[in-house]
């Protein structure tokens, strides 16, 4: 009877005990695939030596921690065991009690016998130990940046430390610390429970509710405990530097004069208790541990909590600028060198209004290059012109520039990625997703000014295969790789990877590229079918002994799988060169380590390289990583942990080269905090005197928000002030806090040899110059086009403002916002009108050269030539001028520039007659 009672409880502790060992299996088994795939992967892609290298440093670090986690755990439990009370005692010490034993003490008389401790405690600490490792191993790339670091070179202001101490060893000291309190908490628990379970703690067996040997046990612990408060202590001098007391970020006065010295006192004391805690073991009681305590953690709350704040309030707050003036200095200059602000060269811009038709013809490429097309328009124009079929997706438009047979040209070009999601739901099956729809193919190119005359955009490359018409010929254009990418595909199959359509057939193609990963044997076939859940892979007839399979398509994906500590700027692009398509993604060395600077946001980055600029083949797959800032030391140091890892720029192809861009993600950065910190001066800077801002624009559906949105920074083409070429840099003009007019404008160079310097472009204090929102309010306050804009509203059809350009043209600002309409129940902007300011005067056309043409025709004043033949020049003249106005007007910018030669004589020879007839 008793047998069968016993029966299904054991069956049930059976079947408890078995999922657990299955759940136990599944997951290692999990983990052991993982490991496997990502091996199999990075060994596919030629860089297994980085797989390797983090790997084993996650293992040993693993390994490491875990060890001795579990040891200083596990010593904790057996000194407690050992000198904790001994079996059968209870009885002794219950009859000697005076009156009935309580339940705990009870349980524990009856529980601590039977367990077998040193196993037990054994097993706890492995546990405690391989928790601890766990939470531990994501620091792997912070230990081998402290093994492998690089000096930066410059040293802080307080205490004389070279600055890679900050960015490398103190996170490291951090990280140990927090793992020693971690251990200290684990050993103090399982000491606890040892003494609980063996009566130690009983308060009804102990006047004092300890025994001496938990006694003694507890004032060990508290002593390892004041010992690594006191090393925090002097780990908290440095952690002054990234203060924040709302003038200065880093240390100011009273951290140095008052805190500082407190950690000190601090640190002393948390000594002197680690010392009296320790002597305490030899007679365990409780007023040195209680006085240890309050002598620790009161004057903590006194000294560092309350004092300096009344101190920074009653002496700092009313001679504030004086006393915090060194440390605004530190502030600014340190801040300035950790994102790369002191590169930047200050330079006068006059704003002048001597802009003319002469002068665009010399500046004629600045002029060609003026993007009419805003990215959003233009991608929903792709969508409609251009993506074919509802399975091909235009993901993002990228920006670049190329030199083409018609000259050094700004373009707009996006990827025709594939979408299977697209596909109709009875077509979404595992053939078509992972065997058959494989690729996206090609993209579509076009300048950035042109249109047809239905206002649409006019195509350097366009169609599948892309057909080149103006623009690079492309000879690879299938895209394995890209924005998109999401999932896994298996190529030489025996199924044919459809390619593209060609009216009402397909045409198929099979993948000869490098990329992928063996899937041919059953074995392999297993191992991915396990650890993707899909049992198709194994089932399926369609693998073949040489099909392989692609993974991690996404480009972000596949590079942060690589190298994942480098932050990625949030925008790659694609770039044609010799015939194939490849994606230049940025990438940045970051940290938040750097002392005295000023973080980005609330514990974030506050310093920042753009030290590596990555390429991915869109076909092949493959990635190389060229080292763009070599004196960066975060990236000199992952130089040395993964010495096969990057490159030189200089080995990157020289077509390559010639699209390497300014990172459209740092200069925002760097311009948002260049608003403050281009004030130098301490006192400036504390009174914000000069604080620049983003301007508005109004941008949008009828303008979008009143209030307009903050402009954000654009690429273009253009010469420089006193630059004899043009090139593509990226611009943003600045105005001045809670003013429209604009002070500066900020210019970052793209093009070699030049890449990577920034220009700050300053203008006049003692002039207006208009800045874009007053060029807003103007072309709002313009009769024509504000009625033009609300009859287009009326007639059906909505008006979707462009982003306003501010374009510098030798010492002269020109203003040129492109002017949508798109039906209401259309998806096909089409680009209409083109807007122009210059000075005081706003016109509109439909064509850039139209507005141009308009905006100037009365700024080029014929001189009052002599009787005689001076007449016959001023009519030859009027007649050149006026046939250059047409060109103009037509886009023809070749006959434009003949005709203008042809006028120079002319105004040469009147202005000479000028001179005599003066004399």
């Amino acid at each position: 009877m008793g047998s069968q009672n016993k029966s299904p409880a054991r069956f049930r502790r059976t079947a408890i005990a078995t999922v657990v060992v299955v759940m136990a299996v599944l997951i290692v088994v999990g983990r052991i695939t993982g490991f496997v795939v990502d091996g199999l992967w990075f060994a596919s892609i030629g860089y297994a030596n980085v797989f390797w290298t983090v790997i084993s440093t996650q293992a040993l670090l693993f390994a490491a921690v875990c060890v001795v986690s579990a040891a200083t755990i596990g010593a904790s439990g057996f000194v407690a065991h050992h000198y904790a009370t001994r079996p059968g005692s209870w009885q002794v010490e219950t009859a000697q009690a005076s009156g009935p034993p309580d339940l705990i003490s009870a349980l524990t008389e009856q529980l601590a016998p039977r367990i077998p401790w040193r196993i037990s405690i054994a097993a706890v600490a492995l546990v405690f130990g391989l928790v601890i490792a766990a939470g531990e191993t994501s620091n792997w790339d912070m230990v081998l940046r402290y093994l492998y670091q690089v000096p930066f070179g410059q040293r802080d202001p307080i205490f004389s430390k070279d600055i890679g101490f900050y960015l490398f060893t103190l996170p490291a000291c951090l990280a140990l610390k927090n793992w020693l309190w971690q251990v200290l908490v684990c050993s103090t628990i399982l000491a606890v429970v040892v003494y609980g379970i063996r009566g130690d703690l009983s308060f009804e067996r102990a006047p004092r509710g300890l025994s001496r040997a938990a006694a003694a046990h507890a004032c060990a612990l508290l002593g390892l405990f004041f010992a690594v408060k006191a090393w925090s202590y002097t780990l908290d001098r440095f952690l002054l530097l990234y203060g924040d007391n709302g003038v200065v970020v880093g240390a100011g006065y009273t951290d140095i004069h008052v805190e500082l010295p407190i950690l000190w006192l601090l640190a002393g004391f948390a000594a002197v208790a680690a010392l009296a805690s320790w002597f305490n073991m030899r007679r365990p009681g409780y007023r040195l541990p209680v006085a240890s305590v309050l002598l620790v953690f009161g004057s903590s709350l006194l000294l560092a909590g309350i004092y300096p704040a009344l101190f920074q309030r009653l002496y700092v707050k009313p001679s504030e600028l004086q006393l915090e003036t060194p440390y605004l200095k530190h502030n600014i200059a340190l801040t300035r060198t950790a994102y790369g602000l002191t590169q930047i060269a200050v330079k006068p811009f006059p704003a002048e209004q001597g802009l003319n038709l002469a002068s665009l013809d010399a500046n004629r490429a600045t002029v060609d290059n003026i993007r009419l097309w805003d990215v959003q328009p233009l991608m929903d124009t792709y969508a409609q012109l251009q993506e074919i079929r509802t399975y091909y997706k235009f993901l993002s438009v990228d920006i670049d520039r190329y030199r083409l047979d018609s000259g050094y040209r700004q373009v707009m070009l996006s990827a025709r990625e594939l979408e299977p999601s697209m596909l109709p739901t009875n077509a979404q099956t595992w053939v078509n997703l992972h065997l058959l729809f494989t690729h996206g193919n090609g993209v579509v190119m076009s300048p950035v000014t042109e249109k047809s005359t239905e206002g649409l955009p006019s195509f350097y490359l366009q169609d599948i295969p892309p057909v080149a018409s103006g623009g690079p010929t492309i000879r690879e254009p299938r895209i394995y790789f890209g924005e998109g990418g999401d999932g896994y595909v298996i190529v030489k199959g025996n199924v044919p990877e459809f390619d593209y359509p060609k009216g009402k057939d397909n045409v198929y193609t099979t993948y000869s590229g490098r990329d992928g990963v063996g899937i041919g044997s059953t074995a392999r076939r297993t191992l991915f079918a396990w650890q993707f859940d899909d049992p198709n892979i194994l089932l399926t007839d369609y693998i073949t002994g040489s099909s392989r399979i692609l993974l991690h398509r996404n480009i972000q994906d596949r590079v942060r799988m690589i190298a994942p500590f480098l932050t990625l700027d949030h925008d790659p692009y694609m770039v044609a060169s010799n015939g194939r398509l490849f994606w230049m993604q940025d990438a940045y060395t970051t940290s938040r380590w750097f002392p005295y600077a000023q973080p980005v946001a609330d514990d974030s980055a506050n310093y920042i390289r753009n030290a590596v600029k990555v390429v991915i083949d869109a076909y092949n797959g493959t990635v190389d990583f060229y080292v763009s800032d070599p004196d960066d030391p975060l990236v000199q140091t992952w130089q040395r942990i993964f010495p096969g890892l990057f490159k030189p720029l200089a080995a990157m192809p020289q077509d390559l080269q010639r699209h390497i861009r300014y990172p459209e993600d740092l200069f925002l950065i760097q311009a948002q905090l260049y608003r403050a910190y281009h004030m130098d001066a301490p006192e400036v800077f504390y009174n914000r005197e000069d604080l620049w801002q983003f301007p508005r624009e109004l941008v949008g559906i009828d303008g979008g928000s009143g209030a307009g949105t903050p402009m954000a920074p654009y690429y273009t083409i253009m010469r420089l002030p006193g630059e004899p070429h043009e090139e593509f840099v990226l611009m943003l003009p600045m105005v001045p806090s809670q003013r429209d007019n604009m002070i500066a404008w900020l210019a970052a160079r793209c093009d070699p040899p030049e890449y990577g310097k920034l220009i700050v472009y300053t203008f006049p204090k003692d002039k207006l110059v208009y800045g874009p929102f007053q060029i807003e309010a103007r072309i709002q306050q313009n009769t024509e086009i504000s009625q033009q804009i609300s009859l287009w509203n009326q007639m059906g059809s909505r008006v979707i403002r462009g982003h306003l350009l501010v374009v510098p043209i030798e010492n002269s600002i020109l203003y040129v916002s492109p002017l949508y309409l798109r039906a209401e129940s259309g998806q096909l902007p089409e680009l209409k009108r083109v807007i122009a300011a210059y000075g005081d005067r706003v016109v509109m056309d439909e064509t850039l050269g139209g507005a141009l043409a308009a905006l100037f025709k009365e700024s080029t004043p014929l001189a009052a030539a002599p009787a005689g033949t001076a007449d016959a020049r001023a009519r030859d003249a009027l007649a050149h001028y006026q046939r250059a106005i047409e060109r103009l007007k037509a886009g023809d910018w070749s006959g434009f520039g003949a005709e203008l030669d042809a006028l120079r004589p002319l105004l040469e020879a009147l202005g000479g007659n000028r001179t005599q007839g003066q004399k």
